[in-house]
């Protein structure tokens, strides 16, 4: 019986294992998603000069409020 059960436990580690390498991976993906869409605005090409000042100011404001900021204007 011993022996069924650390069989089991030993499953679920594989099992939690393999879980959370999916979800590192999906993570990755969603990263890479998102560098992507930032890359297709065009941000990426501003100078560094220009980027960095808006990418502190999108701090200091929050996302939430430059978003709603930013979909106000549009």
């Amino acid at each position: 019986m011993a022996k069924s059960l650390d069989a089991e436990l030993a499953a679920l580690a594989a099992d939690e294992r393999k879980l959370v390498e999916r979800r590192q991976a999906l993570q990755t993906k969603q990263r890479e998603a998102a560098i992507g869409a930032v890359e297709k605005t065009g941000l990426f090409k501003l100078p560094l000069t220009r980027l960095k000042p808006l990418m502190k100011a999108v701090k200091a404001l929050g996302l939430d409020e430059v978003e709603k900021r930013l979909t106000a204007s549009a």
